[in-house]
């Protein structure tokens, strides 16, 4: 549907007002459902993969679908978004609303997938649609907020990214040992208790996403009379993807410079997600065979893993800009990579599931900081007017490790760590605490 773009004409130039805590938790409250349904991939689909048939050594293969629509989606949806106004709807909100039902359809139909292409085709459409609605709540915080306040307003977001992720993680698990729906089905078959939590994620998606859209208002374009000119005067798909190209090859160094720490990051990441319920599975519960008892429990017990490393996540989150105001966004952002790398390290070596725990608290830390820092740190480097397609663009540097993880993991595993999917977990620790050091490269315009 066409957006109308006429609005009362002439100049508007003002400083942007600090916002209440109310008007912070209302314009982010929308990640909780975004975070639900992130959670809820990054902690099951592995699972239905190989329920569906899937080999250990493909799983990264089928798992780039993901990153691959991030790749596509983002740049795209952040340039139409900044070229976007409504007088009712605003700038970034109706892309937070047409994200979150195509977000919620998915969520409600992957569990009931029938064939492994059938989950890797819904996975592709899950990501694209995900991709849609948060794109623009990144540029949202520098839409709105003040530099004083951008720090918090990011961290607000990982507060919520943190609650959706307990919840979501946990609900597998709360399903089979609070409510006794199982955790079996028979081979090629959902189990039970992983279908409701999907149904679950996908009504809890579309209600947080409607709270933000409803609740909260936008700020048009500074000079909007020179801005619908220019947006008339340069319309078009041809000129649309010149733009892109265009920027792309023009980004700011802050920006190249944060590419570097993103990229060992998120392949750490990445191994993390896809990953740990094979590893698990094999190195705490001794099994590799899926339509057993021990690895569906291994499946419930990473939900529980992941459901305390985004407990931290959000825990920590208001904590995160305190200490940056005292050690400074890059040292603090450093020290959290450092600590989460070595705790994926670690567990390697812990057999018992109750231990596995305790490297997921290091993991929380390095969480919390990846979700707010380097774009606290981004949107002081950012012109104004390219807010959405930076930020969109700032993805290829979490997808491009997401696809090389996804490339090269399946031939380490397989050739590499003979089948013991452990070292992967290990892989990304080190990748982590690679990232980490690189952050003292980092230039911090607003430090």
């Amino acid at each position: 549907m066409a957006l109308v773009t006429s609005t009362p004409s002439g100049s508007i130039a003002f400083a942007k007002p600090q916002m209440t805590f109310r008007q912070l938790f209302n314009m982010n409250f929308g990640f909780l459902g975004i975070q639900f349904g992130f959670a809820l991939q990054n902690a099951n689909v592995s699972r239905i993969f190989q329920t569906l048939g899937a080999d250990i050594d493909h799983i990264g293969i089928l798992w780039m679908a993901a990153p691959a629509t991030g790749l596509l989606v983002q740049p795209i949806i952040g340039y139409l978004s900044d070229r976007t106004w409504h007088p009712k709807w605003g700038r970034r909100r109706p892309f937070f609303f047409g994200g979150a039902i195509l977000s919620s359809l998915a969520l409600f139909i992957m569990p009931n997938s029938y064939e492994l292409w059938m989950a890797a085709l819904l996975l592709w459409i899950l990501d694209a649609s995900i991709n849609i609605s948060m794109e623009p709540f990144r540029a949202f915080v520098g839409d709105k907020l003040p530099p004083s306040q951008r720090t918090s307003g990011f961290a607000m977001q990982t507060f919520f990214i943190g609650i959706g992720a307990v919840i979501a993680s946990l609900l597998p698990y709360f399903f089979h040992n609070v409510l006794d729906i199982s955790n079996t089905a028979p081979a090629g078959i959902i189990p039970p208790s992983v279908k409701y939590s999907f149904y679950i994620g996908a009504a809890v998606f579309i209600s947080a996403v409607m709270w933000t859209v409803f609740t909260t208002k936008e700020f048009p374009p500074e000079n909007i009379e020179t801005w619908e000119e220019e947006k008339l005067r340069n319309n078009g798909i041809i000129h649309g993807i010149s733009e892109i190209t265009k920027g792309i090859f023009k980004m700011p160094k802050t920006m190249l410079q944060l590419a570097v720490v993103q990229f060992f990051t998120w392949v750490a990441l990445f191994s993390m997600w896809i990953y740990t319920t094979p590893a698990i599975a094999q190195n705490a519960y001794g099994t590799t065979v899926t339509t057993t008892k021990a690895y569906q429990d291994a499946g419930d017990w990473v939900g529980i893993m992941f459901m305390v490393y985004n407990a931290v996540s959000f825990a920590t989150a208001f904590l995160l800009p305190f200490i940056a105001k005292f050690a400074g966004r890059k040292n603090t952002h450093m020290i959290c990579l450092i600590i989460g790398g070595i705790c994926l390290v670690s567990q390697l070596y812990l057999k018992s599931p109750a231990l596995l725990l305790i490297p997921m608290l290091g993991v929380g830390l390095a969480w919390s900081s990846v979700l707010t820092i380097p774009y606290s740190i981004l949107a002081g480097a950012l012109p104004p007017n390219k807010m959405g397609f930076y930020m969109g663009v700032f993805n290829f540097f979490i997808v491009i490790p997401q696809l090389v993880a996804a490339a090269v993991l399946g031939f380490c595993v397989k050739h590499l760590f003979h089948g013991e999917s452990i070292y992967v977990l290990v892989t990304g620790g080190v990748s982590m605490i690679i990232g980490g050091l690189l952050t003292k490269i980092v230039n911090d315009k607003d430090e």
